[in-house]
């Protein structure tokens, strides 16, 4: 089975790892690839080495990352309509990334010639807003088996016809798209035990933290995180806080943007880190920090979820709270008694290495893909 996953990732990261990077806007493609995949950022190479590790044939596309793609272009000697050869370094200060972004139709046409080039069995996209309706159609002509993964809003209705199947760890988005007449499944999200390798070990430096965006779609989490700034010696990390009121809590404890490894190593410097999903999970437990938190060993104080109870055992192996003066409770709770944290931080560690890794996450992706396939 050859399986193309196509991914984008934030403009940011990318504009901090090719600033911090000197010379990587010159080298191969492959080279560009490696390095960016190195900074396990969002699920890396996650599926497509343990893909290939189960038999498959899996490859790899970030496909609005401009100097990837264009020296992909430039090795395919080709040219494409709006697309640049060669990105000067200034393109990816942070402030122009978008602009230079929507300035380049060719990306999407490198992607395609990418696909056709790959010839994959399943086509397996992470970002359901990145084709057009009318190039997935002309895709799905070439492939046997579009498929979609999606944790966050749904984009509008044409651009979800395309997907033979879509895959969501929101288990209240299946019976929504099969509503529309789109085949969907439950598939739950993980952690990649090379994190813990590339990490090492880190000292846990940081009392408490969040780790995460603060956006539009974490609306909801303000007056918590605001209400945790007053109540505890909680710290922050990620983007989002020049979207803050100046006068709030919060600023005077941001520590700036986390991405990758930066980030795994912000969770497992804290002794206890809390997590909070974004509006559109409504009632259940679905984001990646589920696993990242344990994965690394840091006690999870967790939103409190309905399905909360099916990927951990709650108050053994991670912590729930129902309302910001519950979370605060807790986090001052475990600080003030370390053996209790490192205890539950133990057990929550040891269940996701057992059972929420990418390793186990492939091996249950490809009966799924190998039954769609035969239905092709």
């Amino acid at each position: 089975m050859k399986i193309l996953v196509v991914d984008t990732y934030y403009p940011a990261f990318l504009a901090s790892v090719y600033r911090e990077t000197p010379g990587l806007f010159s080298v191969t493609y492959q080279k560009q690839l490696d390095v960016l995949l190195s900074q396990c950022f969002g699920t890396s190479d996650f599926y497509s080495r343990h893909l290939n590790g189960l038999g498959c044939a899996a490859r790899d596309l970030i496909v609005n990352c401009v100097p990837l793609q264009s020296a992909w272009a430039k090795k395919a000697g080709q040219r494409f309509p709006g697309m640049f050869m060669r990105i000067p370094p200034r393109a990816f200060r942070i402030p122009m990334v978008g602009r230079v972004l929507a300035a380049l139709p060719g990306l999407l046409d490198i992607a395609i010639a990418q696909v056709r080039e790959f010839s994959p069995d399943v086509l397996y996209c992470q970002d359901l807003s990145f084709f057009p309706p009318e190039s997935l159609a002309a895709l799905r002509k070439e492939v046997k088996l579009v498929v979609g993964q999606i944790a966050c809003p749904l984009p509008p209705g044409p651009f979800l016809a395309g997907y033979d199947l879509i895959l969501t760890s929101f288990p209240h988005f299946v019976p929504r798209l099969k509503a529309k007449g789109i085949a969907s499944e439950y598939f739950r999200i993980g952690f990649d035990t090379r994190v813990l390798e590339h990490l090492g070990e880190v000292a846990k430096d940081v009392d408490a933290s969040f780790v995460g965006g603060i956006s539009r779609h974490h609306g909801k989490a303000i007056p918590v995180l605001e209400y945790l700034a007053l109540n505890t010696p909680i710290q922050f990390f990620g983007y989002g806080a020049d979207s803050l009121d100046r006068d709030s809590p919060i600023a005077a404890r941001h520590h700036g943007e986390v991405w990758g490894l930066d980030m795994y190593r912000a969770l497992a410097r804290s002794r206890v880190t809390l997590n909070r999903h974004i509006n559109v999970a409504e009632n259940n437990a679905n984001n990646m920090r589920l696993y990242e938190a344990t994965g690394v060993g840091t006690l999870l104080i967790t939103d409190r979820k309905d399905n909360l109870s099916e990927l951990f055992e709650i108050g053994k192996e991670v912590v729930a709270y129902s309302s910001k003066e519950e979370a605060a409770e807790l986090i001052n709770y475990y600080l003030a008694h370390p053996d209790e944290a490192e205890a539950i931080a133990r057990a929550g560690q040891a269940r996701t290495l057992d059972e929420h890794t990418y390793q186990r996450r492939m091996e249950e992706l490809v009966p799924i893909l190998q039954r769609y396939l035969e239905r092709t």
